[in-house]
């Protein structure tokens, strides 16, 4: 079992290396309207983005051949030989925060109010404090709404967090991506320019684009990258601007602007932490804003995604742990068991941040068998956000890891899923409710194993969310 240590000592706004900031010294109440109103819903008019609805935009390259970020660099030794001597790992995850969904139905107050009811309850989590603690946050995408533009990071991101005083990384989402312009020839700034700013600049230090709040900007190599962590790699993947269906490779020439260079380099991820996996000492999950499988009404999964994951994984020789997404707006699990592979793979969903909450799709009740995914409990539309744990554990004598993934929702819906990655099977546990919108409570049963995903929701461009 893991030992018992004091929980981390840096505080609201205290410095991380190389001055950085992580909070506000003293965190302000809520607000209740923006400081820039939000008007990137007219975008979706621009001739630009009408002339290129379609299309794919370029993936900046990263800062290196190897894009990798080591947590000890963001949140220093210190910190890191207390998770170390803790025997444990947390962080939160969750997609599709941004504040922005303002119509005759919702008031820019009630739509400030979604997003920081779940930014609240993350740093509510950190400040309870103790060996569980969550380490970071890896944001699953669409940090900002409609389109990516630099002057709604403040309201969106760097005022709702204001008070979480740990790094955050992130993955864009097809929001983060989009581009408009008032002609067809060229967009008005280039795709993902404002994501690079904030989250992948070669040095930290105060943001252009916070509106005077002290989080220092993140130095990721780029929009695509790996996570090093005690005990865990999240390997990050840019699934590019459409809103379905999500692209990380040009498809056997299909998306010749996108090319090939992220599947060489989740091969190679998978291949390097292989080595590790095996040897019980670290976990692997993959990240990417569109989900290879999903139940939601508007997008569903994707099928082309869930090939290029499933090819890399077998050309290494490696599975990741779990999958992790966003972009459906609601949580959703799904299990998998891969033929000839004894284990099951959580591929779990939530785009619940607070932009807003879509409902399942019809029918989309426990057991539900999409292809080789099988959705474990009903989807919950719910804003809430994961907490994910890595940590060793003794099992019958035997030195493992474990992995649990754990949504709680705002009104109190929780749901769990624990993964022994020495024998590769999971339990479950949750407070779940058996309305609409909420998930059945069902107990775990091994799927049978099944090909690649041939599942609903491959053709692009269903509705807009």
């Amino acid at each position: 079992m893991a030992r018992q240590v004091k929980p981390m000592d840096y505080s609201y706004g205290n410095q991380g290396p190389q001055s950085r900031l992580f909070a506000e010294p003293t965190p302000g109440p809520d607000p209740t309207s923006f400081q820039v109103d939000n008007t990137s819903e007219s975008y979706y008019k621009s001739p630009y983005f009408l002339a290129h609805l379609n299309q794919v935009q370029p993936v900046p390259q990263p800062r290196s051949s190897a894009p990798r970020l080591d947590l000890s660099d963001v949140i220093g030794k210190d910190a890191i030989d207390q998770i170390q001597n803790a025997g444990k790992i947390a962080f939160h995850a969750v997609g599709d925060t941004g504040a922005a969904k303002v119509d005759r139905n919702q008031s820019v107050a009630a739509a400030i109010a979604k997003e920081d009811s779940v930014a609240d309850a993350l740093a509510a989590d950190l400040k309870a404090g103790g060996p569980g603690a969550p380490s970071f946050f890896f944001h699953l995408g669409d940090v900002v709404y409609s389109f990516g533009e630099a002057q709604y990071y403040h309201d969106q991101f760097y005022d709702p967090y204001r008070a979480y005083d740990r790094p955050i990384f992130a993955i864009p989402g097809n929001h983060d991506g989009m581009v408009f312009g008032s002609s067809l020839s060229g967009p008005q700034v280039p795709s993902l320019e404002a994501f690079l700013r904030n989250f992948c600049a070669a040095q930290p230090g105060p943001s252009t684009d916070s509106g005077g709040l002290v989080r220092s900007v993140m130095t990721q190599p780029g929009v695509y990258f790996t996570l090093d962590a005690p005990f865990v790699s999240i390997i990050g993947l840019y699934s590019n601007v459409l809103e379905g269906p999500g692209v990380i490779s040009s498809q056997g020439g299909h998306f010749p602007i996108v090319g090939d260079t992220q599947l060489e380099f989740l091969k190679g991820e998978l291949q390097r932490l292989k080595p590790d996996h095996d040897a019980q000492k670290r976990a692997v999950i993959i990240a990417v804003h569109h989900p290879p499988t999903s139940a939601d009404s508007k997008h569903g999964g994707t099928v082309g995604l869930s090939k290029d994951i499933d090819d890399c994984c077998v050309a290494a020789g490696l599975w990741p742990d779990a999958v992790l997404s966003g972009h459906a707006h609601l949580y959703q699990r799904f299990s998998r068991t891969v033929e000839g592979l004894n284990r099951e793979i959580p591929y779990v969903t939530s785009g619940s941040g607070g932009y807003a909450a879509t409902p399942p799709r019809s029918g989309a009740v426990a057991n539900t068998v999409d292809g080789p995914f099988r959705l474990v409990t009903a989807p919950v539309m719910e804003f809430g956000y994961l907490t994910v744990t890595v940590e060793k554990v003794t099992l019958k004598g035997t030195d493992s890891l474990q992995l649990t993934i754990a949504f709680k929702s705002i009104p109190g819906t929780t749901d769990s899923v624990t993964v022994n990655l020495s024998t590769g099977q999971t339990t479950s546990s949750g407070k779940v409710s058996t309305k609409r919108g909420g998930p059945a409570k069902q107990a775990i049963r091994k799927p049978k194993a099944a090909g690649r995903s041939q599942g609903k929701g491959s053709v692009a461009n269903r509705k807009r969310k």
